[in-house]
């Protein structure tokens, strides 16, 4: 049994306590279940930032290989149109060579 003077002593000690844990936001008991939260937000958030970046760079990789491509069929199309006028040029200069022939032929007939 303790005697008076201590036991009230120990009865505040116990009522401190009781209010600091009572009325405190990182109280021991909330402690070990708030860091978990906090260390999970913290990688959500970073999660999130990369998935965007990743996003992001799939973007703009989509939109440089569609511009790329869009050039090469330009090329490709100025290619075709640069053979096709020099195969018209091409027909022209025999049409024109076999012309002249022609015209030298009945000349010398």
């Amino acid at each position: 049994v303790l005697p008076p003077g201590r036991r009230m002593l120990l009865w505040v000690f116990f009522l401190v306590i009781l209010t600091l844990s009572g009325g405190s936001h990182c109280s021991p008991l909330s402690l070990p279940l708030r860091m978990p939260r906090y260390a999970d937000a913290i990688f959500t958030n970073n999660y999130r930032k990369v998935l965007g970046q990743l996003s992001a760079r799939k973007l703009l990789q989509d939109i440089m290989s569609r511009q790329q491509g869009e050039r090469n069929q330009e090329q490709g199309l100025k290619a075709r149109l640069g053979r096709d006028v020099d195969s018209m040029w091409a027909d022209q200069e025999q049409r024109a060579l076999d012309n002249i022939l022609m015209a030298l032929q009945q000349k010398h007939r």
